[in-house]
Parts: C-alpha cells; sequence; structure tokens
C-alpha cells in the first residue's frame, strides 16, 4: 500500500466546511454544496450577481447606478450559508488551506472574463491589519487565481495607505466615503500598469467602494482596463 493510501486511511478526506467524509481532499460534502450559494445562470456583467432569465451582458441596478470603473466582474458565491462560513474561516479564523478550493471555485466564476496577459492582483491590506493577521486572504486568493489561470500575479500592484476601519456597518455612503485616498498603486510598481489589463481579486464585494477605490488608481496610473473577481457577492435579498 502506497504512502498516500496510507494517509487516507488514517486521515480521510473532511469537507472543508462541516468536517464529514467526502472523497476527495479540499471538498464540499452533498449537503455543504447546495448550502454554499453557488452562482450560476445569467449573472451582472460587472459584479457576477445573479440575475432573473436568460443570456448575457446584463447589468444588475446597482452597476446601472453607480457607473463602475471596471468592464466585468464575476463571484463564486453569495455571501450567505456556507458561504459566508467559509468566507469568515479564510479571513478571520487562520484557515488559510481554504484558499486551495476558493482558488478553483473563483476560476470556474472567472474563467469568462479571464484573458491572456491579465495581470491579477489582490486587494490589500493597511500594513497594521496585515500584521495583526498575518496573512492577506485577498492575496492567497489571487496567488491562487493566478496560478492556476496560468496569469501574471502581482501581490503587491497596490497599497492601501490610509488605515481605514471596518466597512461593516456603515451605508453605500459611508463606505465610499471611508475608502477616499485610501489606495495607491506601488511606485515600484506604476510600469507594471502601462497599457495592462489588470485582474483584481477580493473575498466579498458588498458596495463595491474597496473595489472602485483601487480601480480608479490602476486607471489613473496607466492600466487599459480592469475586471474584477470576488470569492462571494453580498446580494439584497441574501
Amino acid at each position: 500500500m502506497g504512502m498516500q493510501a496510507v494517509l487516507r486511511l488514517v486521515y480521510p478526506p473532511q469537507c472543508v466546511a462541516c468536517g464529514e467524509a467526502v472523497d476527495s481532499d479540499f471538498g464540499l460534502c452533498g449537503p455543504c454544496w447546495r448550502e454554499t450559494g453557488f452562482i450560476t445562470g445569467l449573472v451582472c456583467d460587472l459584479c457576477g450577481v445573479p440575475l432573473p432569465g436568460e443570456g448575457e451582458g446584463a447589468e444588475c441596478d446597482d452597476c446601472i447606478a453607480l457607473g463602475r470603473p471596471w468592464a466585468q466582474g464575476r463571484a463564486a458565491f453569495l455571501y450567505r450559508d456556507v458561504g459566508r462560513k467559509l468566507v469568515l474561516g479564510l479571513k478571520h479564523a487562520d484557515r488559510i488551506e481554504l484558499a486551495r478550493p476558493a482558488g478553483e471555485w473563483l476560476l470556474r466564476a472567472a474563467r469568462p472574463i479571464l484573458r491572456e496577459g491579465m495581470v491579477v492582483a489582490p486587494v490589500p491590506l493597511h500594513w497594521r491589519r496585515l500584521f495583526r493577521r498575518r496573512y492577506n486572504q485577498s492575496a492567497l486568493l489571487s496567488a491562487r487565481l493566478a496560478a492556476l489561470a496560468g496569469l501574471a500575479h502581482c501581490p503587491d500592484l497596490l497599497q492601501r495607505v490610509r488605515a481605514t476601519g471596518t466597512q461593516d456597518g456603515r451605508d453605500r455612503a459611508g463606505r465610499f466615503g471611508n475608502l477616499t485616498g485610501a489606495m495607491r498603486v506601488h511606485p515600484r510598481r506604476a510600469q507594471v500598469l502601462k497599457g495592462a489589463h489588470v485582474l483584481l481579486v477580493d473575498d466579498v464585494m458588498t458596495s463595491g467602494a474597496t473595489l472602485t477605490a483601487c480601480a480608479e488608481a490602476c486607471l489613473a496610473t496607466g492600466a487599459r482596463r480592469v475586471s474584477v473577481a470576488v470569492l462571494a457577492r453580498v446580494a439584497k435579498d441574501a
């Protein structure tokens, strides 16, 4: 019996959400898969939120009203139920192993908007928050996605130059105002952006304020186009 078989006998694969037995490592059991809220079918072409009907190229009311600075966007699942549990585990519970399956889910969602030559970059944390948390969950996701898609990864493309505090509890205007002047392109990475198509990666999108600040910083520094991909999308009915 090979070492891998022995390890599977001693440490059988478990669902990454509930711990129940599953067939393969880093997978979800049937009930958790159904409760994760993976987004399928027609979606908003700018933020990835599910929409009624069929077709492609549609936009949700929020994106039409706000006029996003990015060109396209996708999300893997809704921020609720098991999906919310997975995001919080990755973000606050040191469950960095979740970035492995999450990157695969994100790739599946983002595949329609991926383009050859894209530069993949994460939404940054302020250095004080990064020091406390010890890792940037968005950088783990962007690294995994870039590796799976065969795209260039620039983990320090952007800097959060001002500590913005949590966005929780703020209304839409407060969220956008909180991010004013908070993001900039790393001075040593400005050349990477000249004429580039950037794919920004984050764990959760609520109002889109953080991604807006990042996209605007990229475009102002010479990016040709910006797209976004998030693991989870907060929807009004979530």
